[in-house]
């Protein structure tokens, strides 16, 4: 090779090792993607999406039916700002209209993978039973799995892990956890309730070191199978409020009993209530009063819960009675630092460990 051919060969090997050395200091430098959680508005529902860095997805529960396809538009859009194109998961916690109504009217909007549910239903009420049905006719042929407590949904860049499920609770604590709960003393006794609040499919899904916790709609005797008398599951950065802030005080449809929240001891609770459902004074006061909590975020200003039993303006997604739709969006690191956002005024605050 001629000296003038060798040096444009080490001209250009030399470029070419500076362009792959300045590629990888940049992919360094640069945060890691973040995984992505968007509380959608279903009017007093639940449907949460979670998005991993791997671009792989979850979405627990469509929803209410009808409204025109309501829901099912709101979930594609969230989907649509998310980046993705289809939903791997659909974890449907319980049977009620309001978590699984939306399913048939997704469904024929949005390419669902596979769907996660706790088995067949056993409440007898009508509404219950139809949605049910209507439930089994849309996942038809497609994969379903059954949730058992202990089990984990697979995917790359998250773990979420299966805590209740069909009235079943882990038994053995998480890894970390297991502490006893000095709270359970002084919690009265909570009624049986044989319903599908009770049967939620609950779960922990971790990132890192960041932890976020849903558990649908479960009621007050199976939430403290969970934490008493030793916490099973530990502490989380996030907890989604249970049932929509719902609290009946010695009812079997209460909820939020002060010895979970306050053992889960989150940063952040976020509530996906209703203008008129869900965000009960009770159970909002005893989780802004549990110790550690840094703000409380809601979906809907609850009207009739007043303004002392209200987060402020900023913090909350939808102020009036119209279906406006606005969402809250939480972007976490591994490092359990996360954002969440309004996505109303585009009001955000970053939570540092």
């Amino acid at each position: 090779m001629k000296p003038a051919q060798l040096h444009r060969v080490s001209r250009v090997w030399a470029l070419s090792l500076c362009a792959c050395l300045l590629a990888f200091s940049l992919a360094w430098a640069s945060p890691r993607r973040p995984l992505q959680i968007f509380f959608i508005d279903v009017e007093g529902g639940q449907s949460t999406l979670v998005v991993d860095p791997q671009g792989e997805s979850l979405l627990i529960d469509t929803g209410w039916p009808d409204f025109n396809g309501r829901d099912a538009d709101r979930i594609v859009s969230a989907a649509q700002a998310a980046g993705i194109r289809h939903i791997d998961y659909a974890l449907i916690t319980h049977y009620h209209l309001d978590h699984v109504g939306g399913v048939a009217q997704l469904a024929g909007k949005f390419q669902i993978g596979t769907f996660v549910d706790h088995g067949p239903n056993t409440e007898t009420a009508p509404a219950t039973r139809e949605a049910y049905a209507i439930y089994e006719k849309t996942v038809g042929h497609s994969p379903r799995v059954l949730a058992r407590p202990g089990d984990t949904i697979p995917f790359r860049g998250m773990n979420v892990q299966l805590l209740t499920a069909a009235g079943d609770e882990i038994t053995a604590p998480l890894p970390g956890a297991g502490q006893p709960n000095s709270l359970c003393a002084s919690e009265p006794h909570a009624p049986l309730d044989r319903g599908e609040n009770a049967r939620s499919a609950g779960v922990l899904i971790t990132f890192g070191q960041f932890r976020f916790v849903d558990i649908g709609d479960l009621t007050r005797q199976k939430e403290l199978r969970l934490v008493c008398p030793n916490n099973l599951i530990g502490t989380v950065d996030l907890y989604l409020i249970t049932h929509h802030g719902t609290d009946h005080p010695g009812t079997a449809d209460s909820s939020n009993a002060p010895a979970i929240v306050d053992a889960l001891h989150p940063r952040v609770a976020i509530m996906n209530n209703g203008a008129h459902k869900g965000g009960h004074p009770v159970a909002w006061q005893t989780v802004h009063d549990s110790p550690g909590l840094e703000d409380l975020w809601q979906l809907h200003y609850a009207v009739e819960a007043g303004k002392d039993h209200n987060s402020p303006d900023a913090f909350i997604a939808n102020l009036g009675e119209n279906d406006e739709g606005h969402y809250i969006k939480v972007s976490a690191q591994p490092n359990s630092t996360f954002t969440v956002t309004n996505s109303r005024n585009n009001y955000q605050k970053t939570y540092r460990k």
